[in-house]
């Protein structure tokens, strides 16, 4: 059985190969990895002036993984990776570093900070424990992605805890959709099984998948990606997966397992 998963490919360090094609493959599933989202990089030369003052900062906080690697971009662009082996890698160490997911604290671990908070799980469990813990007057530097979710900045407001917020990357459309999608259809066909694994994701990709589903899909009605992106965001805040819907030839899930994109 063909599946379809709407995602980058991510090798497992251990094995070298993505953990979705491994652990369907052991249910007899094929499955297929297409990108759908692609990332621009923004406000560095401001973002590298403020990570060379950690005095001016209570720590950072980290909630994606393109957030660090802005960190690892602003480095080499403003050649600043020796000032940051020397002294700004420790100085930002004696301070907290926040972060959302073990793939998070992995790449933070790889440029040298030390994480904390990776097993909270969400931005709303890591809120509580920031919160638990700041008793620092000054901010929180949080570099993040122009669709983050505004449930930590409002949590540590309302507990009085100081953040500053910059946006260092946006979320657009992978470059390689349309034609990635035209060849995996002409290719392998219908497959039994779509998974989206964010809203962007979803808003990106399924009118092509219409277009190239036809009668397949031809109960789906065109306002299926606004419904299921308002139960995917409904689903996210009440902490449960988000939705599934099927179809005659073609079941289509919406899994909540990654960060907002």
């Amino acid at each position: 059985m063909k599946v379809l998963l709407l995602k980058d490919p991510k090798e497992d360090d251990d094995r070298g190969q993505d953990p979705y094609i491994r652990e369907l493959g052991l249910y007899g599933l094929e499955a297929t990895l297409i990108p759908v989202l692609s990332f621009e990089f923004l406000s560095l030369p401001s973002f590298s002036e403020k990570l060379s003052h950690p005095e001016g900062y209570g720590g950072l906080i980290f909630t994606s993984p393109r957030a660090v690697e802005a960190v690892k971009l602003c480095l080499e662009k403003a050649n600043k990776t020796e000032a940051w082996e020397t002294s700004l890698k420790e100085k930002w160490n004696s301070k907290s570093v926040y972060v959302v997911g073990n793939a998070t604290a992995s790449l933070v671990s790889k440029i040298g900070l030390d994480p904390e908070g990776e097993n909270c799980g969400n931005a709303e469990k890591l809120a509580e424990y920031i919160c638990s813990r700041e008793s620092s007057a000054l901010p929180l530097l949080f570099p993040c992605g122009n669709l983050k979710r505004e449930t930590l900045p409002r949590m540590l407001k309302d507990k009085g805890v100081p953040m500053e917020s910059i946006t260092v990357y946006q979320t657009i459309p992978h470059p390689g959709i349309q034609g990635n999608l035209n060849s995996y259809y002409s290719q392998q066909g219908i497959p039994a099984s779509i998974t989206f694994f964010s809203p962007s994701g979803l808003s990106y990709s399924l009118k092509h998948i219409q277009e190239l589903s036809g009668d397949s899909i031809d109960q789906i009605k065109p306002d299926l990606t606004d419904a299921l992106l308002q139960l995917w965001r409904k689903g996210r805040a009440l902490g449960v997966p988000g939705p599934v819907l099927t179809t005659p030839q073609c079941h289509f899930l919406a899994g909540a397992s990654g960060p907002v994109t």
